[in-house]
């Protein structure tokens, strides 16, 4: 191992508190090629039982220092280059441990554009400037005198000094660009604006007027500390001033700012002490503050990102770790009035086996042909269960099929559908759905979410799903990157039955990618079902490496090995056969029976190789071979009668489900095709700092009416055990009118658009994030 690895592995052990040997030892296996879910769930004798999360964090830390490697060689080269670089200087480029510190070292020497501090030296004033930050402690200077000297007619007015005044201004030049340049000016700025800066934000001359710009009113006027700053606010105010509605700033105690760099600079009290006190002044108002202004805005921007996708990564493992109702013939409705509601049929393993469609408006024959055409499709293919999609017309579309006499034994469930239009638009859907319409495509997808969320939702893009916050403002690769992992994460926990993956699924598990993927469904389809995990070594890509990282997480029913259905590793298979023998019974016996596995002793079979942990791993799945690790589905009904808004009154209490969860709240559905916003102070009786804390995506809760504003399509919903239900400045339940029957209404979007004065009460004065 390098000098370098190694200082690398003594800095991410330090930094994440982990013992030096952990770390090299993930390390070592992130090198070779092991994926995260493979060392968290199979290594953990190396890693010394490390999480995923730990081992992600050890790969995304070597990979920041890589880059700072990086970065400090083009510097060191640079620096060379130019004949630059002194013995002092090279040991504190060394000695950097920040990409901060490193630039700050970088910047006197970086080449720069034209500047007043590069015009006034060509001039011939570095001299000046020199001698008045020399002699700022003596007693009396002939300042006036020195600086008529440079004083000097040139045909070339770039090259001319007109008079001492224009001398000593150009001195000052060339010192403010030295001071903006100097490290510890710059770092103590730096510090002084993440303690004390101040974010705020205007509305730009005659914006306010524009209607667009009512989402950011709240903005208008706004000033909050940069340290104290929610991430949603700060990626709210850069939206507006995006969107040319909004001026924001960073700023510093100005008075604070300047003592902090005179304190640096000044040494004496005469002429040349005043020079340097206007170039200090000027370095910060023109150099310093706008550029660690820029550069504040850069990190606060980062830091809002990190916690966007934190949030958004949350709320996609909660939705993609969501109950499955299992292998269930289900019928998927995507519900609509003017175009009816389009009916697929499912089968067992979700192939599509009919489809058509039902009316529910119109003349009464219609409805009652829907009737009779929906009771003869249940009837022939034996459904058990109706998947209706959440959209448009979903609550008057699960009203008729409770009001048609169905079979007590079917279940009838409302599915969230975000994305599904993405995904019936997609090629995958038109791959295996050539000759099928978008609603179709989209009916199937809802029945098979209700089937298995984590095997639908997994051939959409995550950034479609809806449960995200500001995910288009945010840094595009850390989102993708961040998603990826928890996409990675959840599909490697629940394990993918090998015979029926989709090609999606199986891209997502540990050691595969889409190309292989594709090659084991080739190799599917043509040989037929794979009858042990050790047929994968025949498919053409595949080698063993491939196959040691994906194989523990790949499942086959009923194969030649009975461990071919759990999560126990091939490579422990011998173990566990072992285990049975000196037991007197078979591997399948003991799966079979609690009292042979109660007598297991997981220390008689250490070995060099398989420590403890991975033992009790085992005995664990041998407890539950193969059992999905996701909680029990339980079918959930909305409140009936209430469908739309208007029903909705202050007061009420409704079942509902959490759809999304952000930094200032959750969104709750609650079957009127608005989500509720439930503010982080209404979450629950005790003070809440983190929503995540107290909810989570896909939560039943029962939530009470706080506040309706139908203009505006604004739900206040409370989870508190006392709700006030009359909060200062709302505004009134003033609805235009009934909706005319059949009209569609928009979806609200789970994003808070700021400028509602009701909504600006709900997001609370106390709790405020």
């Amino acid at each position: 191992m390098s000098t370098e690895s190694k200082r690398f592995l003594e800095i991410i052990a330090a930094e994440l508190k982990l013992a030096p040997g952990q770390v090299a030892a993930t390390a070592k296996l992130l090198a070779e090629g092991a994926t995260v879910p493979f060392i968290a769930r199979y290594r953990k004798e190396a890693t010394g039982t490390m999480d995923e999360v730990a081992v992600a964090a050890v790969r995304d830390r070597m990979q920041q220092l890589v880059d700072l490697e990086k970065r400090r060689e083009a510097i060191v080269s640079s620096l060379k280059e130019r004949n630059l670089l002194t013995p002092d200087l090279a040991k504190s480029i060394a000695g950097a441990s920040t990409m901060t510190k490193l630039e700050d070292l970088f910047a006197p020497f970086r080449p720069k554009r034209r500047t007043r501090d590069t015009i006034a030296i060509e001039r011939g004033l570095e001299p000046l400037a020199d001698y008045i930050f020399a002699h700022q402690a003596q007693t009396s200077v002939p300042l006036a005198a020195e600086a008529e000297k440079y004083v000097r007619a040139d045909p070339d007015k770039d090259k001319a000094v007109p008079t001492a005044a224009d001398a000593l201004a150009g001195a000052r030049d060339i010192l403010a660009e030295r001071f903006a340049d100097n490290p510890e000016a710059r770092s103590r700025v730096r510090s002084l604006i993440q303690r004390e800066g101040t974010v705020t934000s205007r509305v730009l001359t005659g914006k306010d007027a524009e209607p667009e710009a009512a989402r950011f009113k709240d903005y208008f006027d706004w000033s909050e500390p940069l340290a104290h700053i929610p991430s949603h606010r700060l990626l709210a105010i850069r939206r507006g001033e995006k969107e040319g509605f909004l001026m924001m700033r960073i700023t510093a105690p100005e008075d604070t700012a300047l003592a902090a760099v005179r304190g640096l600079f000044l040494q004496g009290n005469n002429e040349c002490t005043q020079q340097v006190a206007e170039a200090a002044t000027d370095s910060y108002k023109r150099l310093l503050l706008p550029s660690l202004e820029t550069e504040a805005r850069m990190e606060s921007k980062r830091k809002a990102d990190v916690e966007a996708v934190r949030v958004f990564a949350s709320n996609l493992r909660e939705l993609l770790l969501s109950s499955p109702m299992g292998q269930k013939r289900t019928l998927a409705v995507d519900p609509g009035f003017r175009t009816g509601c389009k009916l697929a049929v499912l089968d067992e393993q979700g192939k599509l086996q009919y489809d058509d469609v039902i009316h529910l408006v119109g003349s009464a024959s219609a409805q009652a042909e829907a009737k009779s055409k929906t009771l003869k499709i249940i009837a022939h293919f034996k459904l058990e269960a109706v998947a209706i999609g959440n959209g448009t017309a979903s609550r008057e579309t699960e009203s008729f099929f409770r009001s048609i006499g169905l079979p007590p034994t079917v279940a009838i469930v409302v599915v969230n559908e975000s994305g599904a239009s993405i995904y019936s638009a997609s090629e995958v859907a038109r791959e295996e759905f050539p000759d099928k319409d978008l609603t179709v495509r989209g009916a199937v997808s809802i029945g098979r979410r209700l089937m298995d969320p984590l095997a639908e939702l997994v051939k959409i893009d995550p950034k479609s799903i809806g449960v995200g916050q500001y995910q288009h403002d945010v840094d595009q690769k850390l989102l993708k990157d961040s998603l990826d992992d928890t996409v990675i994460s959840c599909v490697n926990q629940v394990g993918v039955e090998l015979n029926t993956a989709s090609l999606q699924l199986l891209s997502y598990v540990s050691g595969l990618n889409p190309a292989i993927a594709g090659q084991v469904i080739q190799h599917r389809n043509t040989h037929g079902p794979f009858r042990s995990r050790k047929e994968l070594l025949k498919v053409p890509r595949l080698g063993e490496k491939t196959f040691e990282q994906a194989a523990g997480f790949l499942r086959i029913r009923n194969g030649e090995h009975p461990l071919d259905a759990s999560a126990v590793h091939p490579e422990a298979y011998a173990v566990v056969e072992r285990m049975a023998s000196d037991l007197g019974c078979t591997v399948a016996d003991l799966l079979g029976k609690s009292e042979l596995r109660a007598r297991i002793r997981p220390e008689k079979y250490v070995t060099d190789t398989i420590g403890l942990p991975t033992l009790r791993d085992i005995v664990a799945e041998l407890n539950r071979p193969g059992r999905d690790p996701r909680a029990r589905f339980e079918p959930f009904t909305f409140a009936p009668g209430v469908e739309k808004p208007s029903d909705l009154e202050p007061g009420m209490k409704l079942p509902g489900i959490v759809t999304n969860v952000t930094a200032f709240g959750a969104f709750v559905d609650v079957g009127v095709h608005q989500d509720g916003l439930v503010h982080v102070s209404q979450l629950a009786d005790q003070f809440v700092k983190d929503p995540a804390d107290v909810v989570r995506v896909g939560q039943k809760v029962m939530a009470t009416v706080v506040e309706v504003d139908l203009p505006r399509n604004r739900i206040a919903l409370s989870l508190r055990s006392h709700v006030d239900l009359a909060p200062r400045g709302a505004s009134k339940r003033s609805a235009p009118g009934p909706r005319p029957k059949g009209q569609e209404r928009p979806k609200m979007q789970n994003t808070p658009a700021p400028g509602s004065d009701w909504f600006t009460q709900a997001l609370g004065k106390n709790n405020r994030t």
